[in-house]
């Protein structure tokens, strides 16, 4: 798959996400844009690049209609890091400060991960190379002092060790190496900013302070060279090279995405708690609008941070916004509700559909089963019925429909000799009929 570096177009884009996106085409045409228009920003000149903010977007629908998949999709597709945060959370009193600040934090830990996980294939040969030394060492330890016909002897039992270790044929013999610990005093200091952050700061600090320790440790030969491989990959990739490109990839290509963002805007002639609801915008803003973030790694830019809202906005409006927050969601875009027809796409058109999911599940029982047509339609149906009776949860509903459908199958399957199995839609309907009828139960089961 090309990535966001290769450039997508927009049309590029929405057919990636149609891929596992059914529906919502308005919502995928102005998420393409925002990424392209960050691709574009890139290639701007310096003066002017520093200028252009993202395009920032509300998403506005109910439960399950891809909200948060659009933006996670989005997100691998421009290989960019990408953090969730419910915004409710920063209603409560006491916690708004440092949590909104909490986001650039994960935000940035997560792009150092991405960056150190790349940097760590690029030496896998190399570490894997010196990771099989060290062990030999410890397989075969050279003496200190060796004539001329020992030395050449020992050489030569090393290389029979060195290609039976390729083969793999000493993988189950044990072994002891040393591995690298390093401890941290504990420390709880209580500050403004919360005691993360300054356990994150002591263990920094006291980082290269403390000596590392080493634990003797007895494992198989195999699990030997996976663990000496990770510490030869430590010590080849180039920290403050990781850290300055992980930064860059956050400041200009992260994504930020800001759930459930209905639930921070107080009602009009709205009292009591409501109303300070407005205060959580407030301290969301200057992270939108583009601040400094001192994190462990360094300070972080916001200016160019892609922020994406999404909520269902029963009780409330778009419009419900302090009005400098919504000048800084300028795109705003309808999720449409999913009917029986998008349904019976999303069980099998999405290369994750979950009729696949299911269909893998049991074929590692050495089990194949089968959907026929009139079976799926069915299933599609009962979701959209009890959506519509019950509460409307969208494509969520058929996690809890399929797992109600095929409960008695994938208990007995294991201990049954079935090498088929077919669903039709009397199957379907013997099993889901009772419980859809039954309200009550539906409430609770479906």
């Amino acid at each position: 798959m090309k990535n966001f570096e290769d450039g997508l177009t927009p049309r590029q884009i929405v057919k990636e996400l149609n891929r596992y996106i059914i529906g919502q085409d308005k919502a995928k045409k102005a998420v393409a844009i925002a990424l392209r228009n960050r691709w574009r920003r890139l290639k701007v000149e310096d003066s002017l690049r520093e200028e252009i903010t993202p395009n920032n977007i509300i998403m506005i629908g109910p439960t399950g209609v891809g909200k948060t998949e659009l933006a996670r999709r989005l997100a691998g597709l421009a290989d960019a890091p990408f953090v969730k945060v419910e915004a409710s959370k920063f209603t409560e009193v006491g916690y708004v400060g440092r949590d909104v600040e909490s986001m650039v934090r994960e935000l940035t830990e997560i792009g150092v991960n991405m960056v150190k996980s790349k940097k760590r294939e690029m030496v896998r040969e190399k570490a894997e190379r010196l990771a099989e030394e060290k062990l030999l060492d410890i397989l075969l330890p050279m003496p200190k002092k060796k004539e001329a016909a020992e030395g050449e002897r020992l050489k030569r039992t090393r290389g029979k060790l060195k290609s039976m270790l390729k083969n793999g044929q000493l993988k189950d013999r044990m072994v002891e190496i040393d591995t690298q610990q390093q401890s941290f005093p504990f420390f709880e200091v209580i500050s403004p900013g919360g005691i993360e952050e300054v356990n994150i700061q002591i263990q920094e600090m006291m980082g290269g302070m403390l000596p590392k320790r080493t634990k003797r440790r007895r494992v198989s030969v195999g699990e030997a060279l996976r663990i000496l491989a990770v510490e030869e990959a430590q010590k080849l990739i180039d920290m403050d090279e990781v850290v300055k490109e992980a930064t860059m990839k956050v400041e200009n290509s992260g994504i930020i995405f800001l759930d459930e963002i209905d639930k921070i805007v107080a009602a009009e002639g709205g009292v009591g708690p409501d109303v300070s609801r407005g205060g959580v915008q407030r301290d969301l803003l200057p992270l939108v609008e583009g601040s400094n973030i001192m994190t462990k790694y360094g300070m972080i830019k916001t200016h160019h941070i892609l922020f994406i809202g999404a909520g269902a906005f029963h009780s409330v409006k778009p419009s419900n916004l302090i009005p400098e927050f919504q000048g800084r969601f300028p795109i705003r875009v309808e999720l449409n509700s999913l009917t029986k027809d998008d349904f019976e796409r999303i069980l099998v058109e999405p290369e994750n559909a979950l009729i696949r999911q299911y269909t893998a599940l049991l074929s590692t029982e050495g089990v194949e089963i089968n959907f026929d047509k009139l079976a799926i339609k069915e299933i599609a149906n009962y979701a959209a019925l009890v959506n519509e009776r019950t509460e409307d949860i969208g494509a969520r509903r058929l996690h809890t429909i399929m797992t109600a459908l095929l409960e008695d199958i994938l208990y007995s399957t294991p201990d049954s000799n079935r090498k088929e199995i077919k669903i039709t839609k009397k199957e379907v309907v013997d099993t889901l009929s009772k419980i859809v009828k039954d309200e009550d139960l539906s409430r609770y089961i479906l």
